[in-house]
């Protein structure tokens, strides 16, 4: 069974405010066995506390985050490349995850097959030391060029690029996740497990729009934003049936992951999907 763990995005404010290391120790304390690190600066200092935090709480460092060139997330393989080596080295990392393509790589297939042919070497490298290197996708990696989806583009020029799928944003991108799986399965070694819900209009948007003090084309945004980000078993995916299709296809770590919990407490959100995926027997 895939290890289940955390995408530490959830607790960027709580890294940046008391450390990534008493960090770690909350994750332990939620009965979450791994973390994925994004979106926070790679110091030295933050390294150090990873390491600790790995032999003191038993939490594995399953990810962290890379990017190819400067001024992305994570480690830029351009000019760090020794650097992130040595962190997953000293960690015991055996994973990092490209989190999103240059928007310019989603413009046409041959943008898209020049982003991914620069990554190839670095993705080949990379798992000469022992390390996957993984693309986290989002709806737009459903976009078609001639026929071949951004997944498929990336898969033809980068083989040595796996995937971290994220699900959510396959619904939302307008494939069946269960689809996805399958057609990509053996590529599939990360997942983030994040669920998909529709909120309802709120009354005081309508009444506004009843009321004229807003028009169509402002209340059709607010219409259009309904699709949300949910804790995991409160929205309409289908875990009893994607989670073991996730296995199936390759998935070595699922990550609970929400990118917005709409002013609840971070850390109520992550126990409520705890308690559902342990209620469905992970």
């Amino acid at each position: 069974m895939p290890v289940l763990g955390l995408q530490l995005m959830m607790l960027k404010d709580q890294i940046n405010a008391k450390g990534m290391y008493e960090v770690l120790r909350e994750v332990r304390d939620l009965d979450l066995d791994a973390v994925e690190v994004s979106q926070v600066e790679m110091t030295d200092e933050l390294i150090n506390d990873l390491v600790r935090g790995r032999t003191d709480f038993d939490v594995e460092i399953a990810a962290m985050s890379a990017s190819i060139a400067p001024g992305g997330n994570g480690f830029a393989l351009e000019t760090e490349l020794d650097r992130a080596v040595e962190a997953c080295r000293r960690t015991g990392t055996r994973f990092l995850r490209i989190g999103m393509m240059p928007f310019e790589a989603m413009t046409s297939k041959e943008a898209c097959e020049a982003w991914a042919a620069s990554v190839e070497p670095y993705a080949a490298r990379l798992a000469g030391q022992g390390i996957t290197l993984c693309y986290h996708n989002h709806h737009v990696d459903l976009i078609q060029f001639d026929g071949e989806r951004i997944f498929d583009i990336v898969r033809r020029v980068a083989p040595s690029l796996l995937f971290e799928v994220d699900l959510h944003w396959v619904q939302r991108g307008g494939m069946a996740p269960l689809d996805m799986l399958a057609a990509y399965e053996g590529a599939c070694k990360l997942i983030h497990v994040k669920d998909f819900r529709v909120a309802p209009l709120p009354e005081e948007t309508y009444k506004k729009f009843e009321a004229k003090e807003i028009d169509m084309k402002e209340f059709y945004g607010h219409f259009l934003s309904l699709a949300q980000f949910a804790e995991v078993g409160q929205g309409t995916m289908n875990w009893p049936d994607l989670l073991p299709a996730a296995e199936k296809a390759g998935a070595e770590y699922f990550f609970i992951e929400q990118d917005d919990t709409y002013g609840r407490d971070p850390y109520d959100c992550i126990r409520e999907s705890r308690e559902y995926l342990r209620s469905i027997g992970y």
